[in-house]
């Protein structure tokens, strides 16, 4: 079963994540495995962005969801200065987390350059914001499981300690 799916009591995790992202303006969601069923359960007004290769890894993923965006798939008036990038497998990472990494990204076209990480205890994490500036970079190298990591180690984002907020756990790693 696909982890957008997956439901621990409180709804599937898609659910749960979108609601973490309340706020964000566009809000896409890449759809890989059974898409059709978790587009089903995404609220009004959430974009669906389907990857069609999402079992060659989350970089795919990553990399469907960046170029719908630098294509200028959406409305116009949607072009966002940058991209926050949310796992749906980090159970207690909610909008307290999303919140401290939108306010330290600031607003406009200063956040284009901007580059950040959640951290928990100085253990590197999710959420990811990443300025426009950086797209391409980021298409570019994005692969398999690596999403970023490859950007990330010629170029670090700023960390942004959120582990008062969350362990920041990601279901993968026991």
């Amino acid at each position: 079963m696909p982890k957008a799916l997956v439901d621990t009591g409180e709804g599937p995790w898609v659910a749960r994540t979108v609601d973490a992202l309340a706020g964000c303006d566009p809000l896409l969601v890449v759809v890989g495995a059974r898409a059709d069923e978790v587009i089903a359960r995404l609220p009004p007004g959430v974009i669906a962005v389907r990857n069609e290769h999402f079992a060659q890894g989350m970089g795919s993923s990553l990399r469907a969801g960046l170029q719908a965006l630098a294509d200028g798939d959406l409305d116009p008036r949607d072009e966002c200065d940058a991209v926050l990038v949310m796992l749906v497998d980090l159970p207690d990472v909610g909008a307290p987390v999303i919140g401290r990494i939108r306010d330290r990204a600031g607003t406009g076209p200063a956040a284009r350059s901007v580059l950040l990480r959640a951290v928990y205890h100085g253990r590197p994490g999710h959420p990811v914001l990443i300025g426009r500036d950086h797209w391409a970079g980021v298409l570019a190298t994005a692969s398999a499981d690596e999403g970023a990591r490859r950007y990330f180690q010629d170029r670090p984002p700023g960390p942004v300690e959120c582990g008062d907020l969350a362990s920041g756990r990601d279901v993968d790693h026991r």
